[in-house]
């Protein structure tokens, strides 16, 4: 099986580039959200740690949000309760997709948390930053101080770009980044 882990900025449509590959996608951020949405536990967690933030399950995402504003040091305390549920999805997404050639990772922190592995295909997908701030501001819970802080517990892009064995200029065309995806497989399958 060959792992292909997905790196960029947040904004940068590192999740629509893995979908483009057509192959099994473990995506990081969907899985928190599930786990937010369905694990009772995790809310129980969070509760007991921050008490003064979490009131109900499902997680509200603004109180994840209020819990992160308030205080740097509760981003931290969060991401020990849920990391250790994604790695834990990951491995089982691996396992189930043991017999596919390819499986792609969308993972943010993937190289700060140490998911990579030796052999691993990493590509950096760069893009502008106006068009990664349009995408950005067109989120939902879109919140400048909540972006900074995510981007504070990630690795410096210049340095994950430098380790990626291949660069997706990202102008957000279907066609540049469909063309993009396929010359990159090709290379890698043959």
């Amino acid at each position: 099986m060959i792992r292909i882990g997905i790196l960029g900025d947040i904004g940068s449509g590192k999740s629509y580039v893995a979908k483009l590959f057509g192959y099994p996608v473990f995506n990081a951020d969907k899985e928190v959200a599930n786990i937010y949405r369905e694990r009772k536990s995790v809310f129980i967690k969070l509760k007991k740690q921050l008490p003064n933030y979490f009131s109900k399950f499902p997680v509200d995402k603004k109180e994840l949000i209020k819990a992160i504003l308030d205080k740097k040091k509760n981003i931290k305390k969060i991401s020990l309760i849920v990391h250790p549920l994604v790695r834990k999805n990951l491995s089982s997404f691996l396992k189930k997709n043991y017999k596919k050639k390819i499986v792609i990772l969308d993972i943010p922190l993937y190289l700060e948390n140490k998911l990579n592995k030796k052999n691993d295909i990493i590509i950096f997908i760069q893009s502008k930053k106006k068009h990664r701030l349009k995408k950005i501001k067109s989120r939902k819970n879109f919140n400048k101080l909540i972006i900074q802080r995510l981007k504070s517990n990630q690795m410096p892009l210049v340095k994950k770009k430098k380790i990626s064995h291949y660069v997706i200029k990202n102008d957000f065309n279907k066609n540049t980044a469909r063309k993009n995806v396929k010359d990159i497989l090709n290379k890698i399958l043959k």
